[in-house]
């Protein structure tokens, strides 16, 4: 259901310490008037798709969660749901623009998670 380039991304930004997830989460909050909630719902996946990506996202994290809500209250909530909106874009980037996919990824890349490039965008 999923590709292999966004199960990396979900297990790398599921992997990242709690104060990351944080910043992280704050982050898309912030960007969500920038354009982020038109992007997100543009990054939309199939219903089965979106069941994948949210079993992948809780399985990571669950095993996490007394460390994570220590951290910060909800944070469990706030990462789970920062990352499956990001993870979506990885998921769905040809359905993005540029400038969609960077509004949802960089939350995570910023903190040294690695997604791929946009489509269209060249590489080097």
């Amino acid at each position: 259901m999923l590709d292999a380039a966004t199960e990396r991304f979900a297990d790398a930004a599921a992997a990242l310490p709690p104060a990351a997830l944080a910043a992280a989460f704050d982050r898309m909050v912030e960007d969500r008037s920038r354009g982020g909630r038109e992007a997100s719902r543009a990054a939309r996946p199939s219903a089965a798709q979106e069941s994948a990506l949210t079993h992948r996202v809780r399985g990571a994290l669950l095993p996490r969660a007394d460390e994570l809500d220590a951290h910060l209250t909800g944070l469990l909530s706030d990462a789970k749901a920062a990352i499956r909106i990001a993870a979506r874009a990885v998921l769905k980037r040809g359905r993005l623009t540029p400038e969609q996919y960077a509004l949802l990824v960089t939350p995570f890349t910023d903190l040294g998670v690695p997604a791929p490039p946009h489509p269209t965008v060249d590489l080097p």
